[in-house]
């Protein structure tokens, strides 16, 4: 059967996908600015997009786009007259011709690969960016989203993430920022920004602050293979495990948590039959060797012990509920969060009644970071309807409607507001 130039762009889209973030951190270790070693990773991309039609895909597709954009480097370099040391560097890198070159790539993949990718994701998680550049360049670089992609799954215009993007390089080349993995004090301080990074591009594929989908599985795949590539990346590192076992936990539910037309399905409703076995199985490998390694008491791996006793519940109704309460008592000493306390909210009342959980609501009402937060009266009106203060409970539904920027999460709400009316009035 003939290969079509639609079979080898499809295969380039592919190869592209796998290869970009290495290439990349290769790349930006040899040039040491990211944005010229994207622009030089997109020139290999369009010299595959040219030539392999013609001549076929190269048996090492990874060394031929690396050698490729290496020799594009050394001309950038002597055009911009870049110092010569670093032009020299590159040109005994790669050897005095193409085919030394390719010989010294073979296996698609530099000894130092595993070193590049996590300068790289250290790199594009670095605090002199703000959160959403973080995030964006995140997924541009490491996840191999294009800028479409990311504002599709953001929600907001390509021309603004386009910028965000450019911004975000050009703020790390005109910091100076070392693209190096920090040591001591300073690493784990910016690991808990690269892991915090990666626990945002999940969240908003598994539950979307706006728009028409309830999930954006994309994102959640995009986070867990990040979250997986710095699991090997930073073997020794309990909360990167923890953060690993978290996703993995929390992905295996995916499928579950959309019914036929994409509506939302919430946890105690969802048939666990249709939970991911195998992602289960790896979160708790992941919680395990966290706990090994002495993170037991992280809040990711807290999380995830959370979420394990969820998954280890074969129903609903077997659910260690005190287990998860005694779990969010220790996490809220770490993280002095209102959400935190609102979840445990939750867990009281599923473990003790959802009369011992009201009061814990109500106190969280004057909570200035809750003030527009959806959740806080979608609780609420779920203990009210459980205590039959229906009345109350359709008044906090709507308001958690109104809130929402989910369109399925404000249907759900406003049908839950309507059951509460319906069952108040009278009879005919």
């Amino acid at each position: 059967m003939a290969v079509t130039a639609t079979d080898t762009h499809r295969a380039i889209d592919a190869v592209w996908r796998i290869e970009a973030p290495r290439l990349i951190a290769g790349l930006a270790r040899l040039v040491r600015d990211v944005g010229v070693a994207e622009e030089l990773a997109q020139d290999a991309l369009v010299a595959a997009l040219e030539q392999w039609p013609e001549s076929g895909i190269p048996d090492n597709p990874g060394a031929w786009l690396m050698a490729t954009a290496k020799y594009r480097a050394i001309d950038i370099l002597r055009r911009r007259k870049l110092v010569a040391r670093k032009h020299e560097e590159i040109e005994r890198d790669l050897g005095d011709d193409a085919e030394a070159a390719m010989d010294e790539l073979d296996g698609a993949v530099d000894d130092d690969i595993g070193d590049d990718l996590l300068r790289l994701i250290f790199t594009a998680c670095h605090p002199v960016l703000a959160t959403e550049a973080r995030v964006a360049l995140t997924l541009r670089l490491l996840g191999g989203l294009t800028t479409d992609e990311i504002a599709r799954a953001y929600l907001l215009p390509e021309p603004t993430i386009a910028q965000r993007i450019v911004r975000a390089k050009r703020t790390l080349s005109d910091a100076g920022v070392p693209f190096e993995v920090p040591r001591g004090e300073e690493l784990s301080a910016r690991l808990a920004a690269v892991l915090a990074v990666i626990y945002l591009i999940f969240n908003e594929g598994y539950s979307a602050t706006a728009g028409g989908d309830w999930v954006r599985p994309q994102l959640c795949d995009e986070a867990l293979r990040l979250g997986r590539v710095l699991a090997e990346l930073a073997p020794r590192e309990p909360e990167v495990h923890g953060l690993v076992a978290l996703l993995e936990i929390q992905a295996s539910r995916t499928v579950a948590r959309r019914g036929q037309a994409g509506e939302p399905v919430l946890l105690l409703d969802q048939d666990r039959t249709r939970w991911d076995p195998l992602l289960i199985r790896r979160g708790l490998a992941a919680l395990e060797r966290a706990q090994r390694l002495g993170g037991a008491q992280g809040p990711y791996a807290l999380q995830a012990a959370i979420a394990a006793c969820h998954a280890r519940a074969r129903r609903a109704e077997d659910t260690d509920w005190p287990r998860i309460v005694a779990l969010y008592d220790v996490l809220a000493t770490l993280a002095d969060s209102p959400v935190v306390e609102l979840n445990r909210a939750v867990a009281v009342s599923m473990a003790y009644g959802p009369a011992a959980a009201l009061p814990l609501v109500d106190a969280l009402a004057a909570e200035p970071s809750l003030r527009h937060y959806h959740l806080l009266p979608s609780v609420r009106g779920d203990l009210l309807q459980k205590l039959e203060r229906l009345a109350e409970a359709a008044a906090e539904f709507a308001r958690a409607a109104e809130l929402t920027r989910n369109d399925r999460e404000r249907t759900l709400l406003l049908e839950r507001a309507a059951r509460c009316v319906a069952a108040t009035a009278p009879p005919p």
